[in-house]
């Protein structure tokens, strides 16, 4: 009899531990369904090894030189990439190249937040899906409210219209996706495989429609890129006339996606073919596996993939940690993170011996 994959058990193609050492890099994916932030590293060059940690429905996530940002259920939580801390870590010490540790946690109450960036001042920008705008987040309040689709009429919980993706242009918010263009509570749910759009906040407009439920922009090399969840598509998009080429098509709910060199990490998930929004979907028969795909993105190719067989059926986003092939991170709900401390000029494990 076969026995049951160990939790988080994942296959993965041959190439992808030497594919990320050769760019440098791990992979961390966030997924709510599993309350996880997972570190995707290389393991030499032939295994791959990943290190999960509990976050509350964890969502949206952004890496920006030493910070991580990451939106969970009721919390915006900021880490700070620590590496002398890794030295004397008191559970694995001299292993890791890069160490987060929380350094805050902004109170947002239940808001439904999406995609997370920081702009080039330094403010911190979310979606903010539940009440149908882009906000920043700080000390002050819940939230911020910053802009909103001109067809939204009023500031109310009633996810209008279901926007949910933010590209950063030049360190600063630019395009946005969302699921149509309605102003009644969920209306988006009607013709959800159809009425995407991408919009332009600076101008109010409309950049493309009729898409099958985007999610992700990405601006990558001058030109936007998003996923189209509903029928598996990577797109690029012509921003001056609304066109998109389709650069390839996986066969899966697409959502979340990173870019590093020539190539693109993609994640894939699995539908619940018990939801309503899902049910009619054309991708729903082909959406049997979660993971990551990896993209050539100059020729279209599908080079390599990571997939869950356990623990992990939906991913929100996929992010690159550069720089690391053997990241750790502490979360917040633990009391370990507590004894990490670090000034401009020293780290401590409180009732250690300054690490030097």
């Amino acid at each position: 009899m076969n026995q049951p994959a160990p939790p988080f058990a994942c296959t993965y193609t041959p190439n992808v531990a030497e594919l990320l050492t050769q760019l440098d890099c791990s992979l961390a994916i966030t997924t709510y369904q599993a309350g996880k932030l997972i570190f995707l590293s290389p393991d030499g060059l032939n295994a791959m090894r990943q290190l999960p940690r509990d976050f509350d429905k964890a969502m949206g996530l952004a890496i920006n030189g030493n910070r991580m940002a990451l939106a969970t259920k009721e919390e915006l939580v900021v880490l700070a990439n620590v590496p002398p801390l890794a030295i004397d870590y008191p559970v694995k010490p001299h292993f890791y190249d890069a160490f987060f540790v929380p350094r805050a946690s902004y109170y947002t109450g239940t808001v439904d937040i999406h995609d997370v960036d920081w702009d080039k001042e330094g403010r911190l920008w979310a979606v903010n899906t539940l009440f149908s705008c882009l906000v920043t987040i700080d000390d002050s309040y819940s939230f911020h409210p910053r802009w909103m689709p001109p067809f939204i009429t009023s500031l109310e919980s009633a996810d209008f219209c279901h926007l949910n993706g933010m590209a950063m242009v030049d360190e600063k918010p630019k395009y946005v996706s969302l699921f149509g263009q309605t102003n009644t509570a969920k209306g988006w749910r009607n013709g959800v495989e159809k009425n995407g759009l991408i919009m332009d906040i600076d101008s109010n407009e409309i950049v493309a429609h009729s898409l099958p439920m985007p999610h992700s922009p990405r601006w990558f090399d001058g030109q936007l890129y998003c996923l189209l969840s509903a029928t598996g598509q990577l797109a690029r998009i012509d921003v001056n006339t609304g066109k998109y080429d389709v650069v390839t098509r996986l066969k899966g709910f697409v959502r979340g996606m990173a870019k590093r060199g020539d190539y693109l990490f993609i994640g894939l998930s699995k539908l619940r073919k018990n939801a309503s929004t899902f049910r009619h979907l054309a991708i729903t028969k082909d959406a049997i596996y979660c993971g990551v795909e990896i993209i050539h993105l100059p020729t279209g190719a599908n080079v390599g993939h990571i997939r869950y067989q356990q623990s992990v059926e939906e991913i929100y986003d996929v992010q690159i940690v550069p720089g690391a092939l053997r990241p750790g991170i502490l979360n917040h709900t633990s009391p370990t993170h507590r004894l990490a401390l670090h000034t401009p000029e020293h780290v401590f494990w409180a009732g250690a011996t300054e690490n030097k």
